[in-house]
C-alpha cells in the first residue's frame, strides 16, 4: 500500500502534528511519501520529504494579521496549476491531506479520493463554535481551499463523532512541566519591536520569553528576551513557563492546555480559522483579546495576576484514529489482491 501524506507548511502547527503522524503511517504501509507545500519551514523535519511545492500559503504580517500584499505577490497561479497537474496522485492507494491544497486539487482534477486529516475539518463541523460575527468569505476559503472526499478533524473538544481531541506530539507528552515564572510568547503576526514595546509597557517585572518569526538573532530587552523560532527552544520554554500568550492557532494552545499552563490568546486579524478557535477557547474559559492595544491590556494584567490553568483530557489516540481512517477509507487494503485492485483503478 502506497500513501501520500500532504502537509500545509505555512505556520508550524501542521508540521508539529506530522512529527507523530508520519512515523505511525510509515509503520502501516509499504511506502509513505510526504509532500510539504508553502514557505520554508521553521521546524527541521526528521523524515524525508519527497515532494515540495510552493502551494498557496500566506505570509504573516507585523501588525497582528496577514500581509495580503506580500501574500498576493508571492502567489504564482501558473506555478500552482503546474504543481497540481504534475503531482502523480494517481500512483498512490490513498492521499491524506492536512489542509494541503496541491494534493487536494490534484485529486479533484483526476476525480480521485482525498482524505482530509486536519484541524480545519473540525472547525467546519456544524457543532463547532463560531465567532459572533460570521465571515462568509473566510468560511468559504476554509471550505474550498483544500477540497476532500472524506474528513477527520481535530479540535479542542469533541464536538461530534468525526472530531477528535488534539494530537499532542510525543516530545510534549514526555515533558515534566515546571513553573519557573516566565511567560512564553508566540505571536507570529507581530514584529519584535511591537512585542517588546507592548510587553515592557504591560509589566517590567514579568519575565517574557518571545519567539519571533521576524527575528534572526537572539536579543535581550530588559525583562523581554527574544529568540528566532526554534522548535526545541520553544518546547523547552513552554515546559518551564507559568503561562502562554499566543495566537489562536491550534497546536500551541492545545499543547499549553495539555501541559497545564494558563493561556491567553490573540487571534490573527482577517483569519477566520483563528476567530473560530478563539470562540472555542473562550467557551472553555480561556481569555481572548482582539489586539495588543492599550484598551485590552487590563485583561492581560488580570490574567497575569489571577489567571488559572484549565484542566483538559487529551488522551494519546493518534494511532487509533489512523487505524480508523485506513479501515474506513481502504477496507481490505492490507491484502495483496486489494492492493493490486486499487493500483489498477487509480
Amino acid at each position: 500500500m502506497r500513501i501520500l501524506y500532504a502537509i500545509q507548511g505555512t505556520g508550524n502547527g501542521h508540521l508539529s502534528r506530522a512529527l507523530d503522524i508520519v512515523p505511525l503511517l510509515q509503520s502501516r504501509c509499504e511506502q509513505l511519501d510526504v509532500l510539504v507545500s508553502g514557505p520554508p519551514a521553521d521546524l527541521p523535519l526528521p523524515f524525508p520529504v519527497k515532494h515540495r511545492a510552493g502551494g498557496m500559503g500566506f505570509i504573516f504580517g507585523k501588525k497582528g494579521g496577514i500581509n495580503f500584499v506580500k501574500t498576493f505577490w508571492q502567489f504564482n497561479s501558473a506555478a500552482f496549476l503546474r504543481e497540481i497537474r504534475q503531482l502523480p496522485v494517481q500512483d498512490y492507494n490513498l492521499v491524506i491531506s492536512d489542509f494541503e491544497p496541491v494534493s487536494s486539487w490534484a485529486c479533484k482534477l483526476r476525480e480521485l479520493p482525498c482524505v482530509a486529516l486536519s484541524h480545519q475539518s473540525a472547525v467546519l463541523h456544524p457543532q463547532a463554535p463560531r465567532p459572533q460575527r460570521e465571515d462568509t468569505a473566510g468560511r468559504a476559503v476554509l471550505r474550498h481551499y483544500a477540497p476532500h472526499t472524506a474528513q477527520y478533524g481535530f479540535h479542542f473538544q469533541r464536538y461530534g463523532p468525526e472530531v477528535f481531541t488534539p494530537v499532542i506530539r510525543r516530545q510534549v507528552r514526555e515533558l515534566q512541566p515546571t513553573n519557573e515564572g516566565h511567560y512564553t510568547v508566540y505571536l507570529p503576526a507581530f514584529d519584535e519591536q511591537t512585542l517588546v514595546q507592548r510587553l515592557r509597557y504591560l509589566s517590567r517585572s514579568t519575565r517574557w520569553e518571545v519567539f519571533s518569526k521576524h527575528s534572526q538573532q537572539p536579543a535581550e530587552h530588559g525583562n523581554v528576551r527574544v529568540w528566532p523560532v526554534s522548535g526545541a527552544a520553544f518546547t523547552d520554554s513552554l515546559s518551564r513557563a507559568a503561562g502562554v500568550l499566543c495566537g489562536a492557532g491550534f497546536e500551541t494552545p492545545a499543547e499549553a492546555l495539555y501541559l497545564g499552563k494558563k493561556l491567553l490568546v490573540v487571534p490573527m486579524k482577517q483569519q477566520y480559522e483563528q476567530q473560530c478557535n478563539a470562540a472555542a477557547l473562550a467557551d472553555m474559559g480561556v481569555p481572548v483579546i482582539k489586539s495588543l492595544k492599550d484598551k485590552h491590556l487590563a485583561v492581560v494584567d488580570q490574567w497575569l495576576h489571577a489567571g488559572q490553568a484549565l484542566s483538559v483530557d487529551y488522551p494519546d489516540q493518534t494511532a487509533a484514529i489512523l487505524d480508523q481512517l485506513l479501515r474506513e477509507q481502504l477496507p481490505g487494503a492490507g491484502t495483496p489482491a486489494r492492493k493490486k485492485a486499487v493500483l489498477e483503478t487509480s
